[in-house]
């Protein structure tokens, strides 16, 4: 069983949460990543799913031997963006969303999304939303080259306030096909842009715009009508990097969704050193500075400009990056008091922009 790390499920509260102008982090907005992840542990201990088992999956998706191929699966949804979908009765690309935060896990671990199925649950039904998400998740499934071959919409107004979005990605990989998973110490990082902050930390982000602002309000920055528009920016998706990573000798990659740059941690117990990150978008600044989050906080919580990344031998990395308009962002070195032998025996660390994750 692999661990959750897309869109948060969190929900931001009038009670208990900071006052105007304190210091917002993610889990007084209502997220509590430590929480979370202990959580996660807890149900894998009681599936009893065995992660070491050859083939039960990477860091990002359950892989199932099927002879000559594996067979994987992802599942994600999109998360508390849907809120502001639903303030500004917009849900035209929270489809997107969901295909984008399944199909990029899958992508992270090597493999090649072919088939999805979403789940769509609402406290009473509405043909006008849920047209607006049928028409998100077919354009997703075009830019992620896959089949949409089904889904299921239940009806739960006890169980649901509005509606909440989910899906399910199958993949397919040749055997060889599938990232290692693991960094090595010396190897490149190479970084793709991110389209702004995609479908996680939106607890946080919510929280710090509606201190002192509306959903509706103008955007100060940027082509989007108002800051509501702003958020909902869909995820990219990265599924043509597939192919140049392969070909180039990826090593490992990462999806950098919730928990920010720690995801790339996941690649295994070393020290990234990130000195040429993509800017960060606009739209992250103005979440900072509206809730005085911490850049620290912001890291551990958002793409910060980047969000995709991917591991591999230096000779080979300014080929990918020229081959798909990507760019070396830092490297992988030895964790202090390592030699980068059995890296996994190492307390990995994240070095970005003046900050120690």
């Amino acid at each position: 069983m692999t661990e959750g790390n897309g869109g948060d499920g969190g929900s931001a509260g009038d009670d208990g949460g900071p006052s105007d102008g304190d210091e917002l982090t993610y889990a007084d907005a209502g997220v509590d990543i430590d929480a979370s992840e202990a959580a996660t542990a807890a149900l894998i201990g009681a599936v009893g799913a065995d992660t070491e088992a050859e083939g039960s999956g990477s860091e990002y998706a359950g892989l199932l031997d099927i002879g000559d191929r594996y067979l994987a699966l992802a599942t994600d949804g999109v998360g508390t963006k849907l809120l502001v979908a639903e303030a500004l009765g917009d849900y035209s690309t929270v489809g997107i969303d969901c295909i984008a935060m399944n199909v990029n896990d899958l992508v992270a671990a090597g493999v090649r999304p072919v088939a999805f199925v979403d789940y769509l649950a609402v406290d009473e039904p509405d043909e006008r939303f849920a047209e607006q998400v049928g028409e998100g998740l077919a354009r997703g499934a075009e830019l992620a080259d896959m089949e949409l071959v089904g889904g299921e919409t239940a009806v739960m107004p006890e169980v649901v306030r509005g509606l909440d979005l989910a899906g399910t990605c199958a993949g397919l990989a040749a055997k060889d096909g599938v990232f290692d998973g693991r960094a090595e110490p010396g190897d490149a990082l190479v970084g793709w842009r991110s389209s702004g902050i995609h479908s996680n930390g939106l607890t946080l982000a919510r929280e710090a715009v509606t201190r002192d602002h509306e959903y509706t309000d103008p955007c100060p920055f940027g082509d989007y009508e108002t800051l509501g528009n702003a958020l909902l920016e869909p995820t990219a998706i990265y599924t043509d990097l597939l192919d140049p990573m392969r070909a180039h000798g990826v090593r490992g990659a990462a999806h950098v969704t919730g928990g920010g740059w720690t995801n790339l941690e996941r690649l295994g117990g070393h020290r990234y050193a990130i000195d040429d990150a993509f800017e960060p978008q606009p739209v992250f600044e103005f979440v900072r500075s509206a809730g005085n989050v911490s850049d620290e906080e912001m890291h551990r919580t958002f793409n910060m400009g980047t969000g995709f990344v991917a591991s591999l031998d230096p000779d080979d990395a300014e080929a990918l990056a020229d081959a798909t308009d990507g760019r070396v962002i830092g490297r992988v070195e030895a964790a202090e008091g390592g030699d980068g032998s059995d890296g996994d025996e190492e307390e990995a660390t994240v070095e970005i922009r003046g900050l120690e994750l």
